[in-house]
C-alpha cells in the first residue's frame, strides 16, 4: 500500500489518492494535532470513510510512537538507540508537552454515524485497510441479545429489565461466560462488526451485547450510534468515557436533528394514564397483600432477585406525583384555535414542581420508578405496560440533567433555558393504539388531556455538553453539509478547520436540469397552494413517464412528503399515469412503517436486477429512509427526480417556535456567536433535503447519472446555491421539455460509450456508504464480502439509452442466447422492402401454415409484455457498435423472414404469459390456441383461457393481450368477451375485423380517392405557399438532373407520398388536437423559412412526447425532414425510443432507386399539409 507523510505523519492508504483525498485527511490531521474542531464536506464517491479512517489510525500511531519515543528518551540520556533512525523520526519527543506519559492516556477514537447498517459499512472499509486497531462496536439489547426468553418481549423497556434481572441473578448461561471470554485474543483482535458479533456470540455461548462493553474497555476505536453520545443518559448507560477521546459524528447532516430531539419530548395522557395505572395496579395487589396478613418484609422480597424494595407508602407516593403531574398539565385552558400555550423553558421546573419533583427529589422519584417499572416488567403473569411509567423516569433525568452553576437557580434558567420552550397543546391522538396494549387500559385512558411538550430549539445545547467532557476535538462530516456557514452557526461551537471537497467525476458523468414546466406547458410546483391541482398532478406525470423513456434502469423520485406523495399517487391511478409509468418502469412505493421496506427494496433491486425488465422506478419521500441511507449505485439509480422543496410545514408548533427561537437570537446581535435567521433555517431545510435525495445518485468515481429538479423554484438563483457545491456548475435550464428529453437521451447515450460497464452487484448491498468499485481505483475501495453475500453475483445492467438489452453484458462479450433476438431484428429492420408474405402470430407459434397473415399493427392492442421489439433493437445495436460498425445478420434457414412487428410481440407476450402463470396453466394456454388454430372455435379458447386467467385481476391483462392471436373475423366477438369478463376491452375497431384481401381492396380504394383530392388541393395551392419552397436545402434544382427512370416513377411517388401526408396529420390532429397542431405546423414554417433544426426540434418533441402512444407520430415525421438533417432527426429518435425509424426507413423505400426528399416534386409531395390547415 502506499505511504503518505501528511503534516509529518505516516498514513497507509490503499492506494495512490486523488488530491480532494489528500486535501481531506489534511484537514483530520490538522483537527487531531492542533485539538480543533473541524467540519469535512466531501461528495460521496470520493472514499470519505476511508480517508477519515486513515488519517485518524495514522495519527494516532503516530502518538503512539510519540509516548515510545519520550520513554526511551527518558531512559537513554539524550543518545539515540538506532543511530539510523533518530529518535525524533519515530513522533513527537519529550520536548512536546502535550505528549502523554503512559499508554493509557492514548487517544481513543469514538467513531459516531447515525445507523448501525452505515457503521457496518464503515467496518468493512475498515478491514480493507493495513490498520489493525482492537475495536469495539456498542449496540442495544434489541440488536445484541441472543437470550430467547428476553427477545421473546414486545418492549424494549421490558427487555432491559428482564435483561438486567436475569444477570443480577447470574441466570443468564450468555452473560455468565462474558469473563472467561472478553479476554480471547481471537476476538480481542478481530473486526467484527454488529452481525459478526452475533454470529459469534451464538457460536461461542457468549452474551454479544455484554461482551462489546468488556471489549471497549481496550478498544482503540469504538463504533456506535451518535445517539449514544448525544443523549446524557445513553452516555451514562453505555459507560462511555469522552475525556481525551477523539469524536468523530460521519454522516453527520442529521446532528442538528439528533442533537435537538436527544434534550427534547413529548409527554402525553397515554403515557401518564398508563404510568399511573401500572402503579394503581400494583399498590392494590400490595395492600390486598397486607391486609392478608401476609409479613410486608416478604413485599419486596429482595432487590437483587425482584428489582423491587420499596414500602406500600413509597409507591402511593410515586402515584401522587403522577397524578399531581397529570393534573397540573391539563389545568391549562386551551385557546379555541387548538394552537396551544408556549411558555419559557423554565417554566418546566414550575410545573415539575407541583407535582413535587426538584433537584432535591428527582433521584428518589427516578430510582422508585426504575424500582417499580423493573419489578412489573419481570414478574410472569399477564402483562402490564409499564412503557408510560419508564418514560416519566427518562424525563425526569432529562429535565434535571444539568445541575444549576454556582450562579443558582436564577442564572441556570436564564443562560441555559432560553434554548428551551414548553409548549402545552391538546391531545390528537384519541389513543390509537394496537389491540394488546388495550388489554389494561383503564377507563381513563379515554379521557381527553394535553400534551406536554419540551423542546430544544437549538443543537449548540448537546455539542456544548460535549466540550464539557473534555474531549480533544470533535470532527463532523458528511458529503452534504452545504452551506457549511449555516451549519456551523447551528451547532453554536468553534470550528476553525473548514473544508469543502469537490468530487472526483468528470463534467461527462452527471446531468443536472431544472424542468419548471412539464410536457403540456403546466407550471410544476409542489408549493402548498399548487400541489394538489389536478391539472399539477398530471403535468407531472406526463413528466415523470417521459424522463422514464430516457433513464436506463433505475428511476428514483422524491416527493416533499407522505401526504404529497400518497394524494398524488391515488390521482395518477385513476388518470391513467400510472398505468403509463408502471408500462415503462415498474413503480415501487417506500412504506411508511419499517415491517415491508425490505421486502419492497429487495423486489426493486430484483426488478433492476431482471434482463427482460426495463428497469424499474422507486418513489420515495425526502428525509425518508431511501433518501437517507441507502445505496443506488451504478444501474440501481441512474436518475433521481425531485419533485419539489420539501419545506417544513409552517404552521407546525415546533417549526414556528424554533423560527421565532432563532429571529430572537439574531436581534440581540451576539458579537461572540452567530444565529441563522428562522427564514434562513426554513430554506436550508429544505435545501439540505434535497441534498440528500441526490446523492443517491453519483456513488463512486465511475458511476454517472441525471438530476430532474421538477419545481419552478429550482429556477431562482438562492435557491441553487444552496445546491451543493459539485453540483451548482452542471445546473442548467431548458426553454421547453423537449429540449430536456433529448439532452438527456444525449448524456446517457454518451455516458454509456465512455463509462465502463459497472462490475458485478451483490442483490442487497444497500449501506450508505458503499462505494466500493475496485480496491485498486481511487475514490473507492471494495468491500470486504459478508458471509451472506452469494458467490455469484447478477450483472449489472447496461443501457444505451431507453430499453435494456435483453442479456446483459460487458461490450466486448458475445452472448450465445440473442440468436432469437437478433433474427427478429434483422427481419424488421427489412419488413418494408419485403417482398415475401407475412406470417401471423399463430404461425409464429409453431413455424407452420405460412399462407395466413394477421393485422401486424392493431390500434388499441394492449402491450402485455413490457419487453418489445425496441429491446431487440437495442440488443442489436449493441453488438454492432462492440464490433466498430454495423453489420447485417445473414440468417441460414430455410423459411422466409417473419412479420417482427407481430411475431416478436407475440413472442415477448409469450415469456410474460410463462413467466406469470404455472408451468401447468401455461401449458394448458398453449393447447387451447393450437386447438383453435385447427378448429376455428372461438368458445372453447376463450372458455380455457378464461378459466386460468380472470381469478386473479393481475392476469386479466394477459386475458385481453390473446386477443393478438385472434382471427379476424372474432375480433369483435372476443373483444366483447373480454368486457364482460373482466370490465375493459381490448381495443377493438371495425377495420380489425377485415381479412388480408379486404384491407388490400380498402387501401387500393383510398388511393384512388386521395389521388383525386391532391390532383385538385394541387391546382388550388400556390407554390410559394408550399413547405420545401423556401429553404434551400429544399429547393428544386435538381430536377432536371434525374435519370428518365426516376421521372417515370415521380407520379406514383408522388400519390404515396401525399397519402402518406395526409394520414400522418390527420393522426397528429387527432392524437393532440387541433390548436396543438397549429403549433406544430408552425413550427414545419419556421424551419422551412430558417432551416433552425434545433428550435423546430424542441417544439416537435414536446408536442408529441406527451403520450407514450404519440411517438409513433414523431418517427412518421421523419418523412418531412430534409436528407441533411435526417440522419440527425434519426438519432435523436434512437436516444428517445431505442429503436431506428420505420417511417424513415418508408421514406427510403418510396422509390427505387431511392432519392431524397429534396429531389421530389414540391407540389405534389407536400400538397395535403397546406390542403389539411387551409
Amino acid at each position: 500500500m502506499p505511504t503518505l507523510t501528511l503534516r509529518g505523519v505516516t498514513v497507509d492508504f490503499p492506494f495512490t489518492p486523488y488530491p480532494c483525498q489528500t486535501d481531506y485527511m489534511n484537514k483530520v490531521i490538522e483537527c487531531l494535532q492542533n485539538k480543533v474542531n473541524g467540519v469535512l464536506e466531501s461528495p460521496t464517491g470520493t472514499g470519505k470513510t476511508l480517508c477519515l479512517l486513515c488519517a485518524s489510525l495514522g495519527w494516532r500511531a503516530y502518538f503512539k510512537d510519540s509516548i515510545s519515543a519520550r520513554k526511551i528518551a527518558e531512559r537513554m540520556g539524550g543518545a539515540e538507540l538506532f543511530p539510523d533512525r533518530p529518535m525524533s523520526s519515530w513522533g513527537t519527543t519529550a520536548t512536546d508537552g502535550e505528549t502523554p506519559a503512559y499508554y493509557t492516556d492514548m487517544p481513543k477514537i469514538i467513531y459516531a454515524s447515525r445507523t448501525h447498517s452505515q457503521l457496518t459499512q464503515v467496518i468493512s472499509e475498515l478491514k480493507n485497510t493495513s490498520y489493525r486497531p482492537k475495536i469495539c462496536v456498542l449496540g442495544s439489547r434489541e440488536q445484541l441479545c441472543i437470550n430467547q426468553e428476553v427477545l421473546k418481549q414486545e418492549s424494549n423497556h421490558v427487555k432491559v429489565h428482564m435483561c438486567r434481572a436475569k444477570v443480577s441473578s447470574r441466570s443468564c448461561v450468555f452473560y455468565n461466560n462474558v469473563d472467561e471470554k472478553g479476554t480471547d485474543k481471537d476476538i480481542v483482535n478481530s473486526i467484527l462488526d454488529v452481525e459478526d458479533l452475533v454470529k459469534m456470540g451464538k457460536k461461542q455461548r457468549v452474551c454479544p451485547y455484554y461482551l462489546s462493553r468488556s471489549l471497549k474497555q481496550h478498544a482503540d476505536i469504538i463504533f456506535m450510534p451518535y445517539n449514544y453520545l448525544l443523549d446524557p443518559k445513553s452516555r451514562r448507560a453505555h459507560n462511555i468515557e469522552l475525556k481525551g477521546a477523539v469524536v468523530i459524528f460521519d454522516e453527520a447532516h442529521n446532528v442538528e436533528k439528533m442533537c435537538e430531539e436527544s434534550t427534547s419530548f413529548d409527554l402525553t395522557p397515554y403515557d401518564l394514564t398508563s404510568a399511573i395505572d401500572a402503579v394503581d395496579k400494583l399498590l392494590r395487589e400490595q395492600a390486598s397483600d397486607i391486609g392478608k396478613g401476609e409479613p410486608s418484609e416478604d413485599f419486596g422480597v429482595d432487590s437483587s432477585s425482584s428489582g423491587l424494595n420499596l414500602d406500600i407508602t413509597t409507591i402511593a407516593k410515586v402515584k401522587q406525583i403522577l397524578m399531581d403531574l397529570e393534573i397540573a398539565i391539563n389545568s391549562f385552558e386551551i385557546p379555541s384555535s387548538n394552537q396551544g400555550i408556549t411558555k419559557p423553558g423554565s417554566f418546566i421546573y414550575e410545573l415539575f414542581q407541583k407535582a413535587h419533583v426538584n433537584y432535591d427529589t428527582k433521584t428518589a422519584v427516578v430510582d422508585a420508578m426504575e424500582q417499580i417499572t423493573g419489578y412489573l416488567a419481570g414478574r410472569p403473569g399477564i402483562f402490564l405496560n409499564t412503557s408510560g411509567l419508564q418514560k416519566v423516569a427518562d424525563i425526569i433525568q432529562l429535565v434535571f440533567a444539568v445541575e444549576p452553576a454556582e450562579g443558582g437557580m436564577q442564572s441556570h434558567k436564564g443562560n441555559t433555558m432560553q434554548q428551551f420552550k414548553v409548549h402545552i397543546h391538546p391531545d390528537t391522538s384519541n389513543f390509537k393504539k394496537k389491540q394488546s396494549t388495550d388489554l389494561w387500559a383503564s377507563s381513563s385512558t379515554k379521557k381527553q388531556g394535553n400534551v406536554l411538550s419540551y423542546w430544544c430549539f437549538s443543537p449548540g445545547f448537546s455539542m456544548q455538553d460535549l466540550l464539557r467532557q473534555e474531549v480533544r476535538c470533535i470532527i463532523l462530516t458528511s458529503g452534504t453539509l452545504s452551506p457549511l456557514s449555516s451549519f456551523t452557526c447551528e451547532m453554536q461551537i468553534p470550528f476553525p478547520v473548514c473544508l469543502e471537497n469537490p468530487h472526483v467525476i468528470q463534467k461527462d458523468q452527471i446531468f443536472v436540469s431544472v424542468i419548471d414546466k412539464g410536457p403540456d406547458g403546466v407550471q410544476l410546483s409542489t408549493a402548498f397552494n399548487r400541489r394538489f391541482l389536478p391539472e399539477n398532478m398530471a403535468s407531472l406525470g406526463n413528466t415523470i413517464v417521459n424522463l422514464s423513456r430516457v433513464v436506463p434502469d433505475g428511476l428514483l423520485v422524491f416527493f416533499p412528503s407522505y401526504p404529497v406523495l400518497d394524494k398524488t399517487l391515488e390521482y395518477w391511478r385513476s388518470s391513467g399515469h400510472a398505468d403509463r409509468i408502471e408500462s415503462m418502469k415498474p413503480m415501487f412505493v417506500e412504506p411508511k412503517g419499517k415491517g415491508t421496506f425490505t421486502e419492497v427494496i429487495d423486489g426493486f433491486y430484483d426488478k433492476i436486477n431482471d434482463s427482460k425488465s426495463n428497469g424499474g422506478s422507486f418513489f420515495a419521500v425526502c428525509r425518508g429512509k431511501v433518501s437517507e441511507g441507502l445505496d443506488f449505485a451504478d444501474t440501481y439509480g441512474r436518475g433521481v427526480i425531485i419533485t419539489g422543496l420539501p419545506y417544513p410545514p409552517r404552521m407546525d408548533p415546533k417549526v414556528v417556535l424554533k423560527m421565532q427561537y432563532l429571529d430572537e437570537m439574531c436581534r440581540k446581535k451576539s458579537s461572540t456567536v452567530k444565529y441563522l435567521s428562522g427564514q434562513e433555517w426554513y430554506r436550508q431545510q429544505a435545501s439540505r433535503a434535497v441534498n440528500q435525495a441526490i446523492g443517491r445518485v453519483i456513488r463512486h468515481r465511475d458511476d454517472y447519472g441525471a438530476i430532474f429538479l421538477c419545481d419552478y423554484r429550482f429556477k431562482n438563483t438562492d435557491v441553487r446555491q444552496q445546491l451543493p457545491s459539485w453540483v451548482r456548475p452542471y445546473v442548467r435550464t431548458h426553454e421547453n421539455f423537449g429540449t430536456v428529453v433529448r439532452d438527456a437521451a444525449q448524456f446517457f447515450r454518451v455516458a454509456q460509450k465512455l463509462r465502463p460497464v459497472p462490475e458485478n452487484k451483490v442483490k442487497g448491498t444497500r449501506c450508505e456508504n458503499q462505494t466500493a468499485k475496485d480496491q485498486g481505483s481511487p475514490g473507492c475501495s471494495r468491500s470486504a464480502p459478508s458471509s451472506w453475500e452469494s458467490s455469484s453475483s447478477l450483472k449489472a445492467k447496461v443501457f444505451d439509452s431507453h430499453v435494456p438489452s435483453l442479456k446483459r453484458r460487458k461490450l466486448d462479450e458475445r452472448s450465445e442466447r440473442d440468436g432469437t433476438a437478433r433474427l427478429c431484428v434483422q427481419y424488421e429492420m427489412e419488413m418494408s422492402s419485403s417482398k415475401t408474405r407475412h406470417m401471423s402470430l399463430l404461425d409464429a407459434l409453431d413455424k407452420s401454415d405460412p399462407n395466413r397473415d394477421e393485422d401486424d399493427t392493431h390500434v388499441g392492442e394492449e402491450k402485455a409484455s413490457r419487453l418489445s421489439t425496441l429491446s431487440l433493437q437495442h440488443d442489436k445495436r449493441m453488438d454492432d457498435e462492440s464490433k466498430g460498425g454495423k453489420r447485417k445478420i445473414r440468417v441460414v434457414q430455410d423459411r422466409k423472414p417473419v412479420d417482427c412487428s407481430a411475431a416478436c410481440k407475440g413472442k415477448a407476450f409469450m415469456l410474460e404469459l410463462k413467466k406469470s402463470l404455472s408451468q401447468e396453466s401455461f401449458t394448458q394456454i398453449m393447447y387451447a390456441l393450437q386447438v383453435y388454430k385447427a378448429t376455428d372455435n372461438l368458445n372453447d379458447l376463450v372458455a380455457k383461457a378464461a378459466d386460468l386467467l380472470i381469478q386473479d385481476p393481475n392476469t386479466h391483462i394477459l386475458l385481453r393481450g390473446i386477443y393478438q392471436f385472434v382471427r379476424p373475423h372474432h375480433k369483435m366477438q372476443f373483444d366483447e368477451k373480454c368486457r364482460l369478463l373482466t370490465g375493459k376491452g381490448c381495443g377493438y375497431k371495425p377495420e380489425h375485423s377485415l381479412s388480408r384481401e379486404e384491407r388490400r381492396l380498402l387501401v387500393e380504394e383510398t388511393a384512388k380517392v386521395e389521388t383525386s383530392e391532391v390532383s385538385t388541393s394541387n391546382q388550388q395551392l400556390e407554390s410559394s405557399k408550399q413547405l420545401n419552397q423556401g429553404g434551400s436545402h429544399l429547393g428544386t434544382h435538381n430536377m432536371c438532373g434525374m435519370d428518365a427512370g426516376v421521372k417515370a416513377q415521380k407520379p406514383q411517388q408522388s400519390c404515396k407520398e401525399s397519402q402518406l401526408s395526409a394520414s400522418l396529420l390527420s393522426d397528429i390532429k387527432k392524437a393532440v388536437g387541433a390548436e396543438k397542431t397549429n403549433q406544430l405546423f408552425v413550427a414545419l414554417q419556421m424551419y422551412k423559412k430558417t432551416d433552425d433544426y434545433e428550435k423546430m426540434v424542441s417544439t416537435v418533441v414536446g408536442l408529441l412526447t406527451e403520450r407514450d402512444e404519440d411517438i409513433i407520430l414523431l418517427k412518421r415525421l421523419t418523412m418531412f425532414i430534409p436528407a441533411h438533417h435526417r440522419e440527425q432527426f434519426s438519432e435523436m429518435l434512437r436516444a428517445l425510443t431505442g429503436s431506428v425509424s420505420e417511417t424513415c426507413q418508408d421514406s427510403d423505400e418510396i422509390s427505387s432507386p431511392p432519392i431524397t426528399v429534396s429531389q421530389l416534386h414540391a407540389g405534389k409531395s407536400q400538397s395535403k399539409i397546406s390542403s389539411f390547415f387551409s
